[in-house]
């Protein structure tokens, strides 16, 4: 415990320094997406951590305005005129309007969209917005005229990204909490059919011109044991793209984008050219753009893609080629002249501009930020770099998307033992929710996150300035508006009951989850271990944000939280006390999404 002391003296000293840094410091942009207006005379830039949009004259390469948006805004539609500008506000839970005018943005209107939307489509008729909402697991219809939500379209956990075919008759949403891509029909706004994928994290999505496929990157866990022989084998985690039909159910067709020796990390953008030749995407953790030409693109179904590169397209640069970019490039968008890429640089605060004839940058477009990036700056930077990891394979965030967790449960080797999955815990309120891992055998934050970096990722160990800046890093990160808090009285009056059942000693809940982040700190056996286990009882989680899960426990045998509270984990098994009713449960449950 001495040694906590001093490593939480440690963290109270860097912490004060951030917030001091911090208040003297201008905002990081952040940029996420971005669109192009028709006439590509403007560029606008989504700004995540400024909360705010910027436009660029595209020819003077020059940022001519800044407006602000919703919290934590994620993604941009643009009308077909170019007059109306759609843009999702993630934690403000809305959908945001502006104007587009003689190079000036102006807001119109806020549309509350709620369970934070991040994807958005805009209807060929520009009259309905497509919005996904990833904590609804549905996609909200909105009517832009009479503004308000119309429908809601039930399509799986985890929407993030979606994308209209050219009619507008077809939407596919990549829904990661499935590990699926959902397909819609939108006429008669009902999903049609999901075609799922061995895999995580999916990223934007565009359409091919007939309206066939919707083309996304994504990653894929194979479950195999974290060694460097796997690793190079791409039996980890591998990155991908892969194409599903608009028509009807079919077997995804998907390749691989890793080279041996030196693999691809976090694909995240991605886009054709008019002519569809080329298809170009922004591989976030390896600070790169991947170009392809179509033409003799194998994209493989049953028996594929295999676990590196097609040799043939890896060896051919009149095929293929990585344009180096740094930072960690996010949206993008290609010109009309098909040799311009614009993609949006979150950590370096840019636009870059890629000429894919030079096969290099050519423009950077600078959005403002800091000069010097701060202590939580550069810990975020190793959070999102996969250079960190074995041939730069995976990334922190390839397994914490984005600080929370994921779909799938994972080995990380934190546990002792081999081949004993676990779920991934979210990373916000690290520090304060000592100890750590599921079986909190680990009293020392700094020697946790050396752990993760040298032998769950095999990269070189961090020293103890880039311990110190991940921690910085963390302290920052902020857990979404709970969208599940009751607002009416008939909500409010449930969860207050469902508080009453979680603190009787009938469910007993309270005894373990208490404080301000439902954790006591303690290890408990509540008879849910399994004999491969090297350490006995678990760590209470935090119950922060449980709404948000899809996997729950630490083998993530329950997915939901009905499945948690009338399985494993009963509270009649765990207090003996009693079965709860169906009405204590399902008033319970409405406390918990609380949370």
């Amino acid at each position: 415990m001495r040694k906590l002391g001093r490593w939480m003296a440690k963290l109270i000293c860097v912490l004060a320094a951030c917030a001091c840094a911090r208040a003297g410091e201008p905002r990081d942009r952040s940029p996420v997406d971005l669109a192009l207006t028709p006439d590509e005379a403007w560029l606008i830039t989504v700004n995540q951590t400024s909360d705010t949009l910027s436009i660029v004259n595209v020819a003077e390469a020059t940022v001519a305005g800044e407006v602000a948006c919703g919290k934590h805004p994620s993604a941009i539609a643009i009308s077909k005129d170019g007059r109306r500008v759609l843009v999702t506000g993630t934690y403000s839970g809305t959908l945001e309007l502006f104007d587009l005018a003689d190079g000036q943005l102006s807001p119109v209107g806020r549309i509350e969209v709620g369970f934070q939307p991040v994807g958005v489509a805009l209807s060929p008729d520009g009259r309905l917005a497509y919005v996904a909402r990833e904590a609804a697991a549905a996609v909200a219809v909105v009517d832009l005229e009479e503004r308000q939500v119309l429908d809601r379209i039930e399509v799986g956990h985890w929407p993030r990204y979606l994308a209209l075919s050219p009619d507008g008759s077809r939407l596919a949403v990549g829904t990661s909490g499935d590990q699926s891509v959902s397909v819609v029909d939108t006429a008669s706004r009902k999903m049609l059919f999901q075609e799922r994928l061995q895999g995580i994290n999916l990223g934007h999505m565009v359409a091919s011109a007939d309206g066939n496929y919707v083309y996304f990157p994504w990653m894929i866990y194979r479950q195999n044991p974290i060694d460097p022989r796997n690793i190079q084998a791409g039996w980890v985690l591998g990155s991908r793209i892969a194409r599903v039909r608009f028509d009807g159910p079919a077997r995804r067709q998907a390749m691989t984008l890793d080279e041996r020796g030196k693999a691809v990390a976090d694909p995240h953008g991605i886009g054709l050219t008019s002519d569809e030749a080329w298809l170009v995407a922004s591989a976030s953790g390896t600070h790169e753009l991947l170009v392809y030409r179509t033409e003799g693109l194998v994209l493989q179904d049953f028996g594929g893609p295999g676990d590196h590169i097609d040799p043939r397209l890896a060896h051919d640069d009149r095929r293929y080629c990585r344009i180096p970019l740094g930072g960690r490039p996010m949206g993008l968008r290609i010109a009309r002249d098909d040799r311009r890429v614009f993609v949006t640089n979150y950590l370096a605060n840019a636009v870059q501009v890629v000429d894919l004839h030079e096969r290099e940058v050519v423009q950077t477009i600078d959005l403002g930020g800091s000069p010097e990036p701060s202590l939580a700056r550069r810990g975020e930077a190793i959070f999102y770099d996969a250079q960190r990891s074995l041939d730069q394979w995976y990334s922190c965030h390839s397994c914490h998307y984005e600080g929370g967790t994921n779909a799938t449960v994972m080995d990380t080797l934190n546990d002792g033992s081999i081949r004993t999955f676990k779920t991934v815990l979210p990373l916000r309120n690290l520090a304060r929710t000592a100890p750590w891992t599921w079986h909190g055998w680990q009293q020392d934050l700094g020697a946790a996150m050396r752990k993760s970096l040298s032998e769950t990722m095999q990269g070189p160990r961090p020293t103890d300035d880039d311990v110190a800046a991940l921690v910085a890093y963390f302290s920052t990160l902020d857990a979404p508006p709970n969208p599940h808090r009751p607002t009416d009285a008939t909500f409010r009056e449930r969860a207050e009951r469902g508080r009453l059942v979680f603190a009787s000693e009938k469910a007993g809940c309270a005894n373990c989850h208490r404080g301000e982040y439902f954790t006591d700190g303690e290890i408990h056996d509540v008879g849910t271990g399994s004999k491969r286990d090297v350490y006995e009882g678990y760590n209470t989680p935090s119950l922060i944000g449980v709404h948000g899960r899809v996997r729950l426990l630490h083998d993530g045998r329950a997915k939901s939280l009905d499945d948690l509270l009338t399985g494993a984990h009963n509270p009649e098994k765990v207090t003996g006390a009693g079965e709860l009713t169906d009405a204590e449960r399902a008033d319970l449950i409405e406390y918990l999404k609380s949370l």
